[in-house]
């Protein structure tokens, strides 16, 4: 396999782990810790990444997460390429793969698998959310289904609660969006089961393509890690 360049200082050395209750055959997971005090704007280059126009977080977080769907697909393919962006700003896996990114609050990864295996994934790193925010938030992501009991949670089960329907639902919909070419939003879909090993299941509430109906469902996972929650929503072909 071809070699990378060398790691930007900005970003901690590429972890190949799988922090998830279930793993998935075939499924590549990188992961890596970014500093943007740490960024040297030459790294764009050396990587042949076009930069962005943005403050230093953003344009640190952009460059984590393409380097490790870099190193995924060297994992999975032996072909190294850097993910071009397309007109809707998701990256553009090449043909015969599928994948996800994700970054934040200085921590970034990606996933990726064979197509000819995996229809769709969806992976969402998310900072626990502090009570009173989950709170503000609730109404928005939260269906009324949802929200039964929500108010009789001790607070930090509202914050959990909040941030992980947040993150599976921003997963679902990284997973779905390739296939309905459909942009839907938090009350389109459902967090019907979650447990304590961090097995969890959604259902849609509205047609999103002839395929993918009304009360359609789908598997999800999630881990909590350091103050951060990783959730995972995965397709099998």
């Amino acid at each position: 396999m071809t070699q990378p360049p060398t790691l930007p200082a900005c970003c901690a050395p590429l972890l190949d782990h799988w922090p998830l209750p279930r793993a998935l055959p075939g499924v590549q997971l990188l992961s890596t810790r970014f500093d943007p005090e740490r960024l040297d704007p030459e790294d764009f280059t050396r990587w042949g990444i076009a930069p962005l126009k943005a403050v230093n977080k953003r344009q640190t977080e952009f460059l984590a997460g393409r380097i490790c769907a870099h190193e995924a697909l060297r994992r999975l393919t032996g072909a190294p390429l850097i993910l071009p962006v397309a007109e809707d700003r998701s990256p553009c896996w090449p043909a015969g793969v599928v994948g996800s990114i994700t970054h934040g609050a200085g921590w970034a990864a990606a996933v990726a698998a064979r197509a000819e295996h995996w229809r769709g994934l969806g992976l969402d790193v998310e900072k626990l959310l502090p009570s009173t925010r989950a709170d503000r938030l609730a109404a928005e992501i939260l269906t009324p289904a949802e929200l039964l009991g929500y108010a009789e949670l001790p607070e930090a089960q509202r914050a959990l609660r909040v941030t992980l329907t947040f993150s599976i639902k921003e997963s679902l919909f990284k997973a779905l969006y390739p296939l309905v070419q459909k942009r839907f939003y938090f009350q389109e879909a459902e967090l019907i089961q979650h447990d304590a090993d961090g097995h969890a299941r959604l259902r849609l509430l509205n047609d999103l393509s002839r395929e993918w109906r009304t009360g359609a469902e789908l598997e999800g996972q999630f881990a909590l890690f350091e103050g951060y929650l990783l959730s995972l929503v995965s397709i099998p072909r």
